[in-house]
């Protein structure tokens, strides 16, 4: 007997409207037949802002975190890519996988990296760069529970090895994938009774395939490199029955972004992007043991939800300050990767990386527990954030004054300030202004100018502190932790 559908409530995107309005025309061509408002945003835009935004999805293959970092393969590709062209990297991560070529079009991402196969019927939606591998569409399905002395050829016959076994099953799938647009196109020329049931956006098919495995699902499909990943985590699965040939795996971008795509290809050709592919591609498609452990890792925003062992004194001590966690664990991670025994060449310490003196100011030193550092760090920060708190009144904008006082002293930014001011810049506003003005604090004329009374500093590690700071917290506020 086929399952209850309480599943469905989960899993099913709108399918009794579909069914009763059957002359709704599909998704994708109601996309490719909307009017042509595309963002004009390319290349030249993009090196304008600074920034190459990555829409890609919350898997262990295209993006999660890891003790606080960024992992996956698209990820590791596309901040190669970015960092070879001095652009910094965002992450969004898509809520709904359906909606990821409107994104796209509309300008909230300049790429989608996430496993897509190209295929025609996706022509319309984006242009795609020369591919980075290949691989199958196979069926996702779990083994029978009592697997003890049965042979191979009896696991055979109790499971699905041809097309027409499919009759009477339900497959789950994204209406967005081309799993669906396959499984389409060979039903309508076959007579199988096999019902596709639409997955909702916000689950993507490594939840899919952990559902397949739960037993709460029949059936799903994936690419076979996703699915044979996952079954190292779900050796209960079955994945060896293919239902299509090897397709391209590539990255898309908007149809008018030619410059971008010719940049892309380009250096997808380089010898040393290749050689760069499959190494990344082994790390989280073959080396299976180390994938898992990182995957099922209570400090996995896949599994544990935790970006570091110090969250619980993070939460605590970041009330005083009236800042969101994350931030601070951002600023924790660009200080020490939360290392507590981390020192650097002049002398800094701990999770906080204090300077001595600092850390004596405000009562520690480096025999203190773990909890003083981040205690004594978070005093320094609200200790700048009294002496900002007058002069810059925005709370955001001050937040990026006080990393960069952090890192480089407050004297060094207020030295920045009237180096704005001076290039007829804002005072009070970090990106683009005083940011500016520090990375000039290693120019002999800017340093002349009256008003400027700290001295030389190499104004770019700050400069890049502010920004790296920012950027994971941005990523950390994309996940779910």
């Amino acid at each position: 007997m086929r399952r209850a559908k309480n599943t469905l409530c989960l899993l099913v995107a709108a399918v009794a409207f579909i069914a009763c309005n059957e002359t709704a025309e599909p998704r994708n061509e109601q996309r490719a037949e909307r009017k042509d408002n595309l963002s004009r945003i390319d290349l030249p835009e993009i090196r304008e802002r600074g920034k190459l935004v990555l829409l890609t999805e919350n898997s262990s293959t295209s993006y999660y975190l890891y003790r606080g970092q960024g992992m996956g393969f698209d990820y590791e590709l596309v901040k190669a890519f970015a960092r070879e062209h001095d652009l910094d990297l965002e992450v969004r991560i898509l809520e709904d996988l359906n909606d990821m070529f409107d994104l796209l079009r509309d300008g909230k991402g300049d790429l989608i990296a996430c496993n897509l196969a190209v295929r025609s019927e996706r022509d319309a939606l984006a242009n795609f760069t020369s591919p980075l591998t290949e691989t199958r569409q196979v069926l996702v399905q779990r083994k029978p529970e009592k697997l003890a002395n049965i042979s191979a050829k009896a696991l055979d016959d109790t499971l699905i090895r041809t097309w027409e076994e499919l009759e009477g099953h339900e497959i789950y799938v994204h209406e967005y994938s081309s799993f669906h647009q396959n499984l389409k196109s060979r039903l309508a020329k076959d007579s199988i009774g096999v019902e596709l049931i639409e997955a909702s956006g916000n689950i993507d098919t490594e939840q899919l395939i952990r559902l397949v495995a739960e037993g709460q699902i029949d059936l799903t499909v994936a690419d076979e490199n996703v699915a044979l990943l996952n079954q190292t985590y779900y050796p209960e699965l079955d994945v060896s029955y293919a239902l299509s040939e090897e397709e391209p795996i590539a990255w898309a971008v908007r149809k008018d972004a030619d410059s971008l795509l010719t940049t892309l290809n380009t250096w997808i050709a380089e010898k040393r992007t290749r050689r760069r592919v499959a190494y990344t591609y082994k790390k989280y498609f073959e080396a299976s043991k180390d994938q898992h452990a990182r995957v099922k890792s209570p400090f996995s925003s896949l599994s544990g939800k935790r970006i570091s062992e110090f969250d619980p004194v993070i939460q605590q001590y970041s009330g005083r300050i009236e800042w969101d966690w994350k931030l601070l664990a951002a600023m924790i991670y660009q200080e020490s990767r939360f290392n507590p025994e981390a020192r650097s060449w002049a002398g800094a310490f701990g999770l906080m990386q204090l300077m001595p003196l600092t850390a004596r100011r405000f009562g520690i030193d480096t025999t203190d527990t773990r909890e003083q550092n981040i205690r004594a760090g978070v005093d320094y920060i609200k200790y700048l954030d009294n002496f900002w708190r007058n002069r810059i009144h925005d709370p955001q904008e001050r937040i990026k004054f006080i990393l960069a006082s952090y890192n480089v002293g407050p004297g060094h930014v207020q030295d920045a300030q009237r180096i704005a001011q001076y290039l007829g810049k804002n005072p009070y506003i970090w990106d683009n202004n005083v940011a500016e003005g520090l990375l000039l604090k290693s120019d002999q004329t800017y340093l002349a100018l009256d008003g400027v009374k700290h001295g030389y500093c190499r104004g770019k590690e700050p400069y890049d502190y502010v920004k790296k700071v920012m950027t994971q917290y941005t990523m950390y506020q994309t996940m779910d932790l």
